[in-house]
């Protein structure tokens, strides 16, 4: 839980590298790949991509957070300019 808590309070759902994961809950890098990312990606809730870690959709559901907002036009404005 204290893994993908911190990727998506701390990262925003990432992506967001395992070292950096790892110190962010204070774990040692092996064990969050060994024991932590294999139940998390099993159970749809985390993806290994090559830019780091990212939280799925189901992450978000799963603690009850809203993800944030993704993109939308250049500049972050949206509509007619």
């Amino acid at each position: 839980r204290a893994v993908l808590e911190a990727l998506l309070k701390l990262f925003g759902g990432g992506p967001v590298g395992l070292s950096t994961l790892a110190v962010a809950v204070g774990e040692e890098r092996e064990t969050v790949a060994e024991v932590a990312e294999p139940f998390l990606v099993r159970e749809g809730l985390l993806a290994r991509t090559p830019r780091g870690r990212v939280a799925m959709p189901a992450a978000w559901a799963h603690l009850g957070l809203v993800p944030p907002r993704q993109g939308g036009p250049a500049g972050g404005r949206e509509g007619p300019h």
